[in-house]
């Protein structure tokens, strides 16, 4: 059944994702037109993001920070620009995924794919949220977004992967565009970044240690 549901799941989102791709042409001109005019640079901001089963791919947004900054910096803060917060604020930022989801990087909803610099730090068992596909919105999406810790993020990550299902899909497309329309929690900051990738390195750590006293 988990096969199917797969087989399924894949092939709907390609055609979905194709669909609003035609549809949604219009608004990636006009954000394009609208990121060109308001700052130098690329459209498209790439970034390398880990897939499932660890795979290493491209991520596509729209840029929404100046051409100049550097997302690891945290000596700075995120250079966003005006176009930038209004596509952040409505998440227009992550209509390009559209192209990863029919390129079979991403799926429509499954855990966030999140930084190498994140992965690297999770434990085996937490690395069991890269067992799918990961998804333009997701389950630890929908509990807050950024308002919540990386370690609860996982955890509801995880949990997704366990109860895989149709309906937990459905449950979770409802509750994202609550979650779009509240705009609560949108906003990442680069030391908000910085504490999350602190935080599953000093849990990595932890857990390390833990398994050295176990033996």
């Amino acid at each position: 059944m988990r096969y199917i549901y797969i087989v399924i799941k894949r092939i709907i989102d390609f055609i979905a994702a194709l669909l609003f791709l035609i549809i949604l042409s219009p608004v990636f001109l006009i954000v394009s037109i609208a990121i060109k005019l308001d700052s130098k640079g690329p459209v498209i901001f790439k970034q390398k993001r880990v897939g499932k089963n660890g795979k290493i791919f491209n991520l596509y947004k729209f840029r929404s920070m100046s051409a100049s900054n550097n997302p690891l910096n945290f000596k700075e803060e995120n250079q966003i620009t005006k176009v930038g917060h209004f596509i952040r604020k409505w998440s227009i930022d992550e209509l390009p995924q559209l192209v990863n989801i029919i390129k079979g990087d991403m799926a429509f909803i499954g855990p966030r794919p999140w930084m190498v610099e994140y992965h690297e730090y999770m434990t085996e068992e937490q690395k069991h949220r890269s067992d799918v596909l990961p998804g333009i919105t997701g389950y630890a999406q929908t509990k807050g977004r950024n308002n919540i810790s990386i370690l609860n993020k996982i955890n509801l990550d995880l949990e997704y992967v366990r109860k895989l299902s149709l309906w937990m899909d459905i449950k979770i497309i409802f509750l994202t565009i609550a979650t779009v329309f509240s705009r609560d929690g949108a906003e990442m900051t680069k030391m908000g970044m910085k504490k999350e990738i602190d935080d599953i390195r000093d849990n990595y750590f932890k857990e390390q240690e833990k398994n050295k006293k176990k033996k």
